[in-house]
């Protein structure tokens, strides 16, 4: 049987059972949009990280990880209050999304404007969403500690008791895991994982072309894994260019005019010869998905619950779903009395995001594995389908809706 929330005790001015209603454990732009959305909501809630991010600069280079938002993460974001300030520092916002094939020559767009949008997302530099959410916090009331490790925790009857790696305690109704892939915390809760080692890494580095992009996203899909050009709001574009790991690196060795010949290259000379590079580097790409969300007065979110492949750009926005449905999930709780830890509210939460994430992931595996085709016959049937795909405007448009997060 489910517990009412605490209340503020008349006249006494505390409040029964833990100080927190939430401890966030994880300050990537998942974890700390989480802490920050259910502070924004009522909830008391900290935040526990090891390292503060350095304040994002202008003047500095533009951060290798970028990530595309879509408009469902926009609106959460605008929701919290740090979309304007983003949005007026640096991002660089596409109307138009053209995605080909180099073995079959087939190509697909999507357009903004077929579904009544001014823009289908915009890249945005991973610290830059970062310290904007960062900032926001202690207007929000959300108590960090950082930097803080956390090094165990128990489950009693109304709260979960964290053991801080320099000893001190914090105690919560409901821990939110959001510490990325490799999730200590999802090991302390028992919790395994399922998926596969792609043996590939993500090239990633900003280039600067002969033409322009044009606000345009432009991805082809090669043998080896898909390059993505994504449109920079310095007129550069961001590449990811996933490669097997041998070949990752053989690239990453080449000297920049060899560097921006094989990016063009690869990249059929779309926008012309690449002109010029910045700094690369490279990440491991894996499948990972949980085995399950939640635990007692605990759940998972962000990549923690689920690593996907980066050729849909669609990993941060998951993340931000599994936000917006955990904060609406507790919120329904609180209306109704319940406690926001309880076994059945953690499950409703866990059913969706897990249902839907998986979805996605093993989507996002099979164009992966569907584009690794070589053989002729199968080369031109996934040239046909993505022909047919790009004639069949509904569905286009119920596949740019799924994107988009709508």
């Amino acid at each position: 049987m489910s517990r009412p929330l605490a209340t503020r005790e008349a006249g006494a001015g505390r409040r029964r059972g833990p100080e927190l209603d939430v401890a966030v454990v994880g300050g990537g732009m998942v974890g700390a949009a989480a802490a920050l959305a259910l502070a924004r909501a009522g909830f008391a809630s900290a935040l526990i990280e090891a390292r503060e991010p350095a304040p994002w600069r202008s003047e500095d280079e533009v951060d290798l990880r970028v990530v595309g938002l879509a408009p469902s993460s926009i609106g959460l974001l605008d929701d919290l209050g740090v979309w304007t300030a983003i949005r007026q520092a640096r991002v660089g916002p596409y109307a138009h999304m053209h995605v080909w094939d180099a073995g079959s020559g087939a190509g697909i767009d999507f357009d903004a404007a077929a579904n009544g949008q001014s823009e289908l997302g915009c890249i945005v530099e991973n610290s830059l969403v970062q310290s904007m959410l960062w900032q926001a916090l202690d207007a929000a009331g959300v108590r960090r500690h950082c930097p803080a490790a956390v090094a165990g925790f128990e489950v009693r009857e109304d709260r979960v008791q964290l053991a801080l790696a320099d000893g001190a305690t914090l105690a919560a109704r409901l821990l939110i895991a959001a510490d990325g892939a490799g999730s200590p915390l999802r090991a302390m809760a028992g919790i395994g994982t399922r998926g596969r080692d792609y043996h590939q890494r993500g090239v990633v580095a900003h280039v600067r072309t002969e033409r322009g992009h044009a606000n345009t996203a432009w991805q082809r899909f090669l043998p080896t894994g898909p390059l993505a050009l994504l449109p920079l709001a310095d007129g550069r574009c961001s590449i990811v260019w996933s490669l097997p790991e041998a070949q990752a690196a053989r690239v990453l060795d080449l000297h920049e005019a060899a560097f921006c010949e094989a990016v063009g290259v690869a990249s059929d000379f779309r926008l012309g010869r690449v002109t010029a590079t910045s700094e690369r580097a490279a990440f491991p790409l894996q499948l990972q998905l949980a085995e399950r969300y939640d635990a007692e007065r605990f759940v998972l979110l962000g990549d923690a619950a689920h690593a996907v492949h980066p050729l849909a750009g669609q990993g941060v926005n998951l993340g931000l779903r599994d936000v917006f449905e955990l904060r609406d999930t507790l919120v329904a709780a609180r209306a109704g009395g319940r406690d926001i830890a309880a076994p059945h509210v953690l499950r409703r939460y866990a059913r969706r995001r897990r249902s839907a994430n998986t979805l996605d992931a093993l989507g996002f595996d099979a164009l992966a594995r569907i584009y690794a085709w070589q053989a002729p016959p199968l080369v031109a049937m996934r040239g046909l389908g993505v022909r047919l795909l790009d004639r069949l405007d509904p569905l286009k448009q119920l596949v740019g809706g799924h994107a988009a997060g709508r």
